[in-house]
């Protein structure tokens, strides 16, 4: 059985990153995290995320990344995100052309159980709004990675939507960055204990 790790880059007030900065206005002031980026920040990803895994990720994500992982060379992250297979929430599975890729089919909830209960890498899903509640709604998740800038936004898109049942995470690590990033690691819990 596979598990599935949910990575997301946020400010401290919980908007989420789009890693953008012509990202449109759905995202407010694209392109934050990158005055934090470092060496050891990207060390610290690599190694949260894993050396083998596939991504589940949600179609506006899929475009987004498709737009630029495939054009910006070898590197670690790169050569991971590239050769991962992307299983993708999206009713246009035949315009899907950055792989290898498959589709999650007409009940996405469906595809996801399946593929969990599949052989192979673990499952990571970096940062999506729409995929992340049904996720937790149908304890399907397993870890969350919370990438924390210093930074607050006051508004824009935040990462977990007033949707969200209350819900308890396991602290499992943290480390921070020469730039005050903070990456924390917790492992899912279950509905929040009263």
């Amino acid at each position: 059985m596979r598990k599935i790790k949910i990575i997301a880059h946020v400010s401290l007030d919980g908007v989420i990153s789009p890693g953008a900065p012509d990202d449109d206005s759905e995202f407010a002031n694209g392109g934050w995290t990158a005055p934090y980026r470092s060496p050891a920040g990207l060390a610290a990803v690599l190694e949260l995320q894993g050396e083998r895994f596939d991504l589940l990720i949600g179609r506006r994500t899929y475009d987004l990344w498709s737009r630029y992982w495939p054009k910006v060379g070898s590197s670690p992250m790169a050569d991971r995100l590239n050769g991962a297979t992307k299983y993708v929430a999206t009713h246009r599975p035949e315009s899907l052309e950055w792989g290898p890729v498959r589709d999650l089919g007409t009940d996405v909830i469906e595809g996801i159980r399946s593929l969990k209960a599949s052989d192979g890498p673990d499952l990571v899903l970096w940062g999506s709004t729409s995929l992340t509640p049904m996720l937790f709604e149908q304890g399907l998740v397993d870890d969350v990675v919370l990438v924390a800038y210093p930074v607050l936004l006051g508004r824009g898109k935040r990462f977990f939507s007033d949707n969200v049942d209350p819900r308890g995470l396991e602290f499992v690590s943290s480390m921070s960055t020469p730039t005050g990033v903070l990456l924390n690691h917790y492992r899912y819990a279950g509905p929040l204990q009263k």
